[in-house]
């Protein structure tokens, strides 16, 4: 989308050759360093496949920064000579060099760089959309840019965590854990609804007294896609007083024996172009119980026909919205960033809808969107009848429309019905985690080959 195509050429009666333009761009016009960072890659990209090998030069201009391996920064290829030349190759859709942070600025201090493309080697070549990118060695939030979550394709395998300040991303394939301790006041568990887990409460409250018999009947009623399914999931705003496992009680004889879906494995199929296929083999059924451990939680955990369980206890972290168990590997797994580092998730997500008037059940998503409620961010959509993407502007924000649902985006994005796949009489206001406000707008919901599972969206810092 930064990118400036350029067709050039005669009329079809005129026995010429059509020729294309090759326009090279950095793919965000600006990144920040944090305090931890020691290098980022800088990405160019093209607006067509390269035709044959050639060289891009790029120049820099330092703000209080030294270039050198004793100073501030340095970058491969070298830029010693105050620009660096960074080669591709025939058939490259893009190039890269990297910078090296070799030390942080002193707390007070400014220091930056900024680099501009000054030359493509090759014929035809352009240079066009961000022909610069300001680079700041000091924490300072993304004026913006383009992000490509990479979700995985139509299976959607991964759960993607975006920090839109820091333009980072970070995946964790969507089955690699159950349940999420959460870390604040109140002692809540969520369960993993990236899978379509679920789970209901017996009257046990002796993990070793539950036998298969005893909730043969109740499995059937714990499913996806079904009315009257709504009690067995967690409320899907995000609330976390309303998740499905109730609050782990001081007092020990108050906490029930839960019995646990587990969702199903992540579908290795392929489905035609266009859809998706999500869900592969159901895997299991465990009965649970949860007691307090001081500040942290005891998880008590078996298949549902033991007569006796395993004891994990799981820690409270304070920087983290959740600490997550998985019982694939039976430990304390890391999931999500720290709470104050991501904003969005792209995600497979267990939503309760409406079936008929005042019967409402478990819906699976796919393609589907939340932010990070309980780190601070928040979200809600703009109409294009109200304003254009390109006009609206900070003094435009309606605070008020800012709701308490990690559902803000959600799936009202994306449409299935044809076309792109794009709703694009739409965009989104993001409030971030630090309290950055950003509007974006979805430019992609698959790859150029229809496959689902390739979003792609642009952002803006409003200031």
């Amino acid at each position: 989308m930064l990118l400036l195509f350029i067709i050039t050429g005669c009329s079809s009666d005129d026995d010429a050759t059509v020729t294309q333009e090759f326009a090279v761009a950095f793919e965000n016009p600006s990144v920040s360093f944090s305090t931890t960072d020691e290098n980022k890659e800088i990405k160019i990209v093209f607006s067509s496949t390269a035709l044959e090998a050639g060289t891009l030069t790029i120049k820099y201009t330092a703000n209080k920064a030294v270039y050198g391996a004793n100073a501030d920064f340095t970058t491969v290829p070298s830029g010693e000579t105050g620009s660096l030349t960074v080669n591709f190759k025939q058939g490259d859709k893009g190039a890269v060099f990297t910078l090296n942070k070799l030390r942080n600025p002193i707390e007070g201090i400014t220091k930056a760089v900024s680099f501009s493309i000054e030359k493509v080697s090759i014929a035809n070549g352009l240079i066009s959309g961000n022909t610069d990118i300001a680079v700041s060695f000091t924490e300072a939030p993304a004026i913006g840019g383009v992000i490509a979550p990479e979700v995985g394709g139509h299976n959607e395998p991964n759960q993607v965590y975006i920090d839109l300040s820091s333009q980072t991303q970070s995946t964790i394939k969507r089955d690699q854990w159950d349940l999420g301790f959460y870390s604040g006041s109140e002692f809540r568990v969520k369960i993993n609804g990236a899978i379509y887990m679920g789970a209901a409460q017996l009257d046990a409250t002796d993990i070793t007294t539950v036998r298969e018999a005893d909730v043969t009947a109740l499995k059937d009623l714990i499913i996806t896609s079904a009315p009257n399914t709504a009690q067995y999931f967690d409320d899907p705003t995000g609330d976390i007083t309303k998740t499905v496992i109730a609050e782990v009680s001081a007092k020990v004889e108050e906490n029930k024996v839960y019995l646990l879906k587990l969702g199903y494995e992540v579908s290795t199929k392929e489905p035609k172009v266009g859809r998706v296929d999500i869900s592969g083999e159901l895997r299991g059924w465990k009965k649970i119980r949860i007691l307090r451990d001081g500040d942290g939680y005891i998880l008590q955990h078996a298949d549902v026909d033991a007569t006796t369980f395993e004891e994990i206890k799981i820690p409270k972290k304070s920087e983290y919205n959740f600490t997550f168990f998985s019982f694939n590997t039976k430990s304390i797994v890391d999931v999500e960033p720290m709470k104050d580092k991501w904003d969005l998730n792209f995600t497979v997500f267990t939503n309760i809808i409406s079936f008929q008037p005042g019967v409402t059940g478990a819906y699976g998503f796919s393609d589907f969107i939340t932010t990070d409620l309980l780190g601070g961010a928040n979200s809600y959509m703009v109409k294009t009848t109200e304003f254009t993407y390109e006009d609206f502007a900070l003094a435009n924000i309606d605070n008020d429309k800012f709701i308490a649902d990690q559902r803000g985006i959600g799936s009202n994005w994306r449409d299935l019905l044809g076309g792109t796949g794009l709703l694009t009489d739409r965009f989104f206001v993001l409030k971030d985690t630090d309290g950055n406000l950003y509007k974006i707008r979805f430019t992609a919901f698959t790859n150029e080959s229809g496959v689902r599972g390739y979003p792609q969206f642009e952002y803006t810092l409003l200031q």
